[in-house]
């Protein structure tokens, strides 16, 4: 088998669906598995995948195991001599696997590969591509300051080496995985992604930034939204400092003074009132379902020219390809008037997200 994607799935059932579908289109012509682990959801995710992906690799933790340990489960029976880590809040185009194994093969030492991620509003998500998070760039990126925390100096559709991926996305053979013995499960959640790529790094591996396909990640980039984020994340950091770095003891000044310097001085983030003066649908066929649970008149369009301002733009990915449909969104990132939905295949809901500061929105109709 060439390919195992592992799919780490916690009370995300609709956004799991469509990565599933987007996981299908994208493996169809590529001897490949997709494994499913899931830590103990209440949200029926379980139910969904046993009815509607007969095909998927169902594992079901009876407690949440965090990150690290969750996809470890998931590697220990894949079987693909590749593996891609892939959150259940992505969608992939249909060119993406075989992109990357293309790539793949002509690399020697190869470690870890990401590619480009956008968020559901179409913005570049710069955790795609990082740097080692020595002390003071960890720090200085708490405080707002990113210059040395992100590989800003790697151009957006660029194919690079680099230091550190997310693990949203990450795609390497099993054997290297193996090789650097998987996801720290000191870890719980943050930081893990951080330590298998410099890991991948200390063994000699390259690590590398494909550029040349894009994924859309919904959720995008956890926030500073209170203390407790900035404790979960310099606790991650405080882990990776301690187990590949000498003790130091300003850092741990940082850890416990950041922590609070940061909840005070934080930006609030202020939702701001959605409006929608109309809804476009992009099909061959108007779906009456949809038109009965929004609040407006739904315009049905066959093609993606002309989009109106303050609109909603619902892909039908029945009709639809999903790198269409990710292309479209990445371009038309710089009108922030328009917002995306997505109609999954054979699906009865529509789902998408206005920004990166939150899960999203799902729109169930029957």
């Amino acid at each position: 088998m060439k390919l195992s994607i592992v799919i780490l799935n916690y009370n995300v059932k609709c956004f799991l669906e469509l990565c599933l579908r987007s996981v299908e289109a994208a493996i169809s012509n590529i001897d490949a598995e997709i494994i499913v682990v899931d830590n103990n959801s209440t949200d029926h995710s379980c139910q969904m995948v046993k009815s509607k992906f007969s095909n998927v690799t169902l594992l079901e933790n009876k407690e949440n195991v965090g990150f690290s340990k969750g996809n470890n489960i998931g590697v220990s029976v894949a079987k693909g001599e590749y593996l891609c880590i892939l959150n259940p809040d992505t969608v992939v185009a249909e060119d993406t696997f075989t992109k990357l194994l293309a790539f793949s093969e002509t690399k020697r030492k190869m470690g870890i590969v990401g590619c480009k991620l956008i968020n559901g509003s179409g913005l570049f998500l710069p955790e795609s591509k990082r740097k080692i998070p020595y002390v003071m760039a960890s720090f200085k990126k708490m405080l707002g300051n990113s210059e040395d925390y992100y590989a800003t100096n790697i151009k957006q559709n660029e194919v690079s080496e680099v230091e550190i991926l997310v693990g949203a996305f990450m795609f390497l053979k099993r054997a290297v995985y193996r090789d650097i013995k998987g996801f720290d499960e000191d870890y719980f959640m943050y930081g893990e992604d951080i330590d298998i790529s410099y890991k991948a790094l200390k063994k000699g591996y390259v690590n590398y930034y494909y550029g040349d396909t894009t994924i859309l990640h919904f959720k995008g980039e956890s926030t500073l939204k209170d203390k407790n984020y900035a404790r979960r994340f310099y606790g991650a950091m405080q882990i990776f400092y301690k187990k590949h770095f000498k003790k130091n003891m300003l850092f741990d000044l940082f850890v416990w003074g950041g922590i609070y310097i940061v909840y005070f001085f934080r930006k609030q983030h202020i939702k701001k009132i959605k409006r929608v003066y109309k809804y476009v649908f992009i099909s061959d066929k108007i779906n009456e379902g949809l038109e009965s649970v929004l609040e407006k008149d739904v315009l049905l369009r066959s093609d993606l020219k002309n989009i109106i301002k303050e609109s909603e733009v619902i892909f039908d990915a029945n009709v639809l390809s999903f790198k269409t449909i990710i292309n479209f969104i990445e371009s038309n990132r710089l009108d922030k008037s328009v917002t995306f939905k997505i109609l999954p295949n054979n699906s009865n809901f529509i789902i998408g997200s206005d920004d990166g500061m939150s899960r999203g929105e799902v729109i169930s109709f029957n």
